[in-house]
């Protein structure tokens, strides 16, 4: 019998439902309850799992080890140093149906959703989303808080600064630097490097606007 780690996940929105999905896939995890500072959500459930309230109610649930559920790559990394500096570890889940390849390294706080790609060599940060059906090829670099959306692709020895969002269907063609806080938009093709805080669009892809 698998002895389960008892797990909190933070958040209770759509994107929670996700990663509630994974980590019951996953089997090695037992979710005791969820947290979410939307007042109007303290009471209600998620598939069967009580929302106990915001940060103020975490230290009555006893759980020590959890998983930050928010789609938002700011207040996701936000509240996740919040937990790290309040003494709380954080987990990673991966769907079973995920491709993770020899040598990938993924930290803490981390989603990859089903028919993710992860080829080898990767390192993937903490606080990353690799979303479904994403492809991450060999040697890429993403660094601490990104989200790579649902069909986004990133080539080989890509590296994406922290905070970067590669939207859906969108595709990084190899060997380029996206910084960090970077939107590249849906569909767009990333042909060259990439400044900080750009918003990209199209294909090839081109800065309209610095955020």
């Amino acid at each position: 019998m698998i002895n389960k780690d008892r797990v909190f996940v933070f958040g209770a929105s759509g994107h929670a439902k996700v990663v509630i999905d994974i980590m019951e896939k996953q089997g090695v995890f037992e979710i005791a309850c969820l947290f979410d500072d939307d007042a109007s959500l303290k009471g209600k459930s998620v598939f069967g799992y009580p929302v106990a309230g915001g940060k103020e109610e975490l230290s009555r649930c006893g759980v020590k080890k959890g998983i930050v559920a928010i789609g938002s790559n700011a207040a996701r990394k936000a509240v996740a140093d919040w937990l790290v500096t309040s003494g709380y570890e954080l987990v990673t889940a991966i769907h079973p149906s995920a491709e993770i390849a020899r040598g990938v390294t993924i930290g803490d706080n981390c989603v990859v959703m089903a028919g993710a790609v992860i080829n080898s060599d990767c390192t993937i940060g903490n606080h990353v989303i690799v979303n479904t059906s994403a492809s991450i090829d060999h040697d890429c670099f993403v660094a601490d808080g990104v989200h790579v959306a649902p069909g986004a692709t990133l080539c080989g020895t890509v590296k994406v600064g922290a905070g970067t969002f590669i939207c859906a269907g969108a595709t990084v063609i190899p060997n380029l630097e996206v910084g960090s806080g970077v939107i590249v938009g849906a569909g767009s093709t990333v042909v060259g490097d990439l400044p900080d805080k750009v918003l990209v669009v199209s294909s090839p892809a081109r800065v309209i606007k610095h955020i």
